[in-house]
């Protein structure tokens, strides 16, 4: 990747200093900082302290292509866009001072904190914990109890049972994400911390911080003895020279991987057929949807009952190319389209009819009642059919998974804010 070229920034004031970043203001653009990473490495509370040579620069390419990938999926985030090979632009927030840990795979300090677990024991569903951070007494572990006490108000907003659950189920999210990210490069997503704050602008609560090789354990193939994080660090037996070039070389293979979470694994697509030309405002409805989940629609005119055969061509053409793909069939009155395409080919068909107030009752039967030996599923709105086909084809791709795991989340977090507002006016 060539060297990326920063626009001048009017830098104000240094707003925090952290162990391996600055934060600074920026005077030009109010509610922005500008976040700046250090050419340092640390382990236990920097009791362990190094400098290594280009790890700014790796940090701040891992953090920014993480948070792309998140941002991208529809998760708040503080992340603007990253300014040079060494900074990031973020919304100016209020940090929150606790660490969130999300574990898939016991191991480290997790087994010091529970004799009797071995590492490697899985956890379905993952292990999340809290720790305050307070360098001065190791980051004390802190239970749901223990934050909600604390009484903590950052920009205006207090940090209630509303705000922790809301970071809980984020935590739980954005580490499956990431996690699912990382499969597609065989690599093992063991833990990760990260931390929230609130936006000093909108007074929301966004992931905040950073994400980069010192947040995680990845372990390639799922192996320990090839982990390439910052626990190679933590197990040097003596820093030398050639020690720090082994885990440079780590760190940068991390962040040479990780833009490659950007890509999408496998093309794919939503095929529309309709029955015609009528129908094609229904049909929009449904591209519009597929266009939320990254995924391209093509639509086609065509009617089992008039042109059987050209409906099998139009079949056959998007079966020849490998392309994972849905069928949607678009019918009203007598929907032959979707059992046709269903008894007919090997890949998902769904029967998404646009029905009419006065025939609608009675033309879904054709979409419901299938003959034996067909699989064909009915949905009866736009959007939830475009939802339907994301999850087919999000299995086989992340981005399409991580929108979809996203937008549960939003839903989840808008019922909650919802629900907090309404007792707010009832009091």
């Amino acid at each position: 990747m060539p060297a990326r070229k920063s626009n001048p920034l009017k830098i104000g004031q240094k707003l925090n200093e952290g162990k391996t970043k600055q934060i600074f203001e920026l005077v030009d653009q109010p509610g922005l900082v500008l976040v700046q990473s250090k050419d340092q490495i640390t382990a236990g509370n920097a009791v362990s302290k190094d400098q290594m040579e280009g790890k700014a620069a790796v940090a701040n390419k891992t953090t920014s292509c993480v948070f792309q990938l998140l941002q991208e999926s529809g998760i708040k985030t503080a992340f603007v866009k990253q300014h040079s090979d060494t900074a990031f632009i973020a919304a100016r927030c209020e940090m929150i001072p606790v660490e969130w840990v999300c574990r898939r795979v016991a191991t480290g300090s997790f087994l010091k904190r529970n004799p009797g677990v071995k590492e490697g024991y899985r956890f379905s569903p993952l292990k999340m914990e809290m720790f305050f951070k307070d360098d001065a007494n190791n980051d004390p572990q802190w239970s749901e109890e223990q934050l909600l006490e604390a009484k903590l108000c950052l920009a205006g907003l207090t940090i209630g049972q509303c705000e922790v659950d809301i970071m809980s189920r984020s935590t739980l999210a954005i580490f499956e994400m990431v996690e699912k990210a990382w499969a597609t490069q065989n690599c093992s997503l063991v833990d990760m911390k990260i931390e929230f704050g609130v936006s000093v602008k909108s007074r929301e609560i966004v992931l905040a911080d950073v994400i980069d090789n010192d947040s995680w354990r990845l372990w390639p193939a799922g192996d320990r003895s090839q982990q390439t994080d910052k626990q190679v660090y933590r197990e040097l037996k003596e820093v030398t020279p050639e020690a720090m070039q082994m885990v440079k070389r780590s760190f940068e293979w991390v962040s040479e991987r990780v833009k490659l979470l950007l890509e999408p694994q496998a093309s794919s697509r939503v095929v529309l057929l309709m029955g015609s030309t009528s129908d094609v405002a229904h049909c929009e409805k449904i591209r519009k949807a597929c266009a939320s989940y990254g995924i391209p629609c093509v639509l086609r005119v065509t009617s089992a009952h008039k042109g059987p055969d050209e409906t099998l061509r139009i079949k056959a053409e998007y079966e020849g190319d490998g392309i994972p793909t849905v069928f949607v069939a678009v019918a009203g009155r007598s929907n032959g389209l979707g059992p046709v395409m269903s008894g007919n080919t090997a890949y998902p068909v769904i029967s998404c009819p646009p029905l009419t107030p006065d025939w609608g009752p009675q033309d879904v039967w054709s979409s419901l009642r299938m003959p034996s030996g067909l699989g064909c599923s009915t949905v009866l709105s736009p959007e939830a059919c475009a939802q339907f086909a994301a999850q087919i084809l999000g299995l086989r791709d992340h981005l399409v998974w991580c929108k979809l795991r996203a937008s549960m989340l939003n839903t989840w977090v808008s019922l909650k804010l919802a629900d907090k507002k309404l007792q707010a006016c009832s009091l």
